[in-house]
């Protein structure tokens, strides 16, 4: 294999994402030129972090979805469903918004042992049952409010969703980006640490202080692209908007996850052979419901976090989001043959989607040729993943 990228792999650093980083920084420096200066000014970028986070969230388990052999075409429609009978139970029923909330999570877990029990305990295929629930799980949340917005006033949900007072402000931003770089060198000493403790060759000190700088800076960058966004009715920038940390805080769970529990190891061997994995005692069945069942989690925050930004629940909302979300995490390197996949990749992924959608609504892009694009852009990340691991022998 004298085409490897072995350096890379001995670093850690996965050539693919790193592709996809240089991808993404091009084309917003592109977006900026051609937008005349504002795709990058800080409002631009706030805003379409914000956006950002809702497909983000989904994605992140969407990529665990994809890498066990299943696929979900109906996240769009039951974040739709969940999210206007979260707003109607507020407006129209009269409850608090954390009753409401659990009120949506309970509905989404009935939901997903639904789908995920035809697809884990009858082996009806997943694509199948989820091409069902697009459609009528769109319908429910039509006749949840007969087809009426429903309106959300709570002051705090509504920060949830970032807008006016959804950010954390300049000093919990630059507080917190400390925080994470911090975080970033300690990891990176403990992994030397721990690779000099068992004899395994290090990287030289200089490359693996270099590989924790740069995220570091991008953190910093981000927290000073954030505290230079300035409402003009406000006295103070707004920071880091409160979404991001959601979905940040749901990356780095699910990365947990994969990486550090059972499970995580479960959904990795299924994918890479299902049949192998039942025959060395794997419980198929509970940890595909198990996975639904998460997936029906993060849907549910996704579906808050969209309410509380657009203040109201609608009927319109989620839709065509299975597109982004399923893009998101193959444009990040989920295989869909299943067996691989990356939650950072997926966060890459939706960074690159939202990216792309919003430096074409600032070019008066027609939607017509936005959708055309957006499908095509999906199809060549597919076609550069089969390339890529048939170069490089990747699974």
């Amino acid at each position: 294999m004298s085409a490897s990228p072995g350096l890379w792999r001995r670093s850690g650093v996965d050539l693919r994402l790193l592709l996809m980083s240089v991808l993404l920084v091009v084309m917003a420096i592109v977006f900026h030129v051609l937008s005349g200066g504002v795709f990058l000014s800080p409002e631009n970028l706030y805003n379409i972090a914000q956006q950002t986070a809702v497909v983000g969230i989904v994605s992140t388990v969407m990529v665990l979805i994809i890498v066990a052999r299943h696929i979900d075409l109906s996240v769009g429609s039951v974040m739709g469903f969940v999210g206007v009978l979260v707003a109607y139970l507020q407006y129209s029923a009269g409850w608090s918004w954390p009753a409401a909330s659990l009120a949506g999570l309970a509905v989404a877990l009935l939901v997903s042992l639904y789908q995920g029990g035809l697809t884990a305990v009858l082996g009806v295929p997943s694509f199948v049952v989820t091409l069902g629930g697009l459609m009528s799980f769109r319908g429910a949340a039509f006749l949840v409010a007969d087809g009426k917005t429903q309106p959300v006033n709570d002051e705090f949900f509504q920060r949830l969703g970032g807008g006016y007072d959804g950010g954390i402000g300049t000093t919990a931003s630059w507080a917190l980006a400390a925080l994470v770089a911090v975080v970033i060198f300690a990891r990176m000493l403990q992994k030397r640490s721990a690779r000099q403790r068992h004899g395994m060759p290090v990287e030289p000190l200089w490359l693996d202080l270099l590989l924790a700088a740069v995220p570091a800076a991008v953190v910093f960058a981000f927290a000073a692209t954030m505290n230079n966004y300035q409402i003009s009715s406000k006295t103070e920038a707004q920071g880091i908007p409160i979404p991001v940390l959601i979905w940040a805080v749901v990356s780095v769970v699910l990365s947990f996850i994969v990486h550090r529990t059972r499970f995580g190891r479960y959904v990795f061997a299924m994918g890479g052979n299902p049949d192998a994995a039942a025959l060395v005692g794997i419980p198929v069945k509970r940890v595909t419901l198990m996975l639904f069942a998460l997936l029906a989690v993060l849907v549910t925050i996704a579906a808050i976090v969209s309410i509380a930004r657009l203040n109201a629940g609608t009927n319109s909302l989620g839709t065509g989001m299975e597109l982004y979300v399923i893009a998101a995490a193959v444009i990040g390197g989920t295989a869909l043959a299943g067996g691989s996949g990356s939650i950072f990749g997926s966060v890459l992924g939706a960074l690159i989607m939202q990216s792309l959608d919003s430096g074409m609504l600032l070019l008066d892009v027609p939607i017509g040729k936005r959708m055309v694009i957006i499908g095509q852009v999906l199809i060549v990340a597919v076609v550069f993943d089969v390339l890529y691991r048939k170069k490089f022998g990747e699974n």
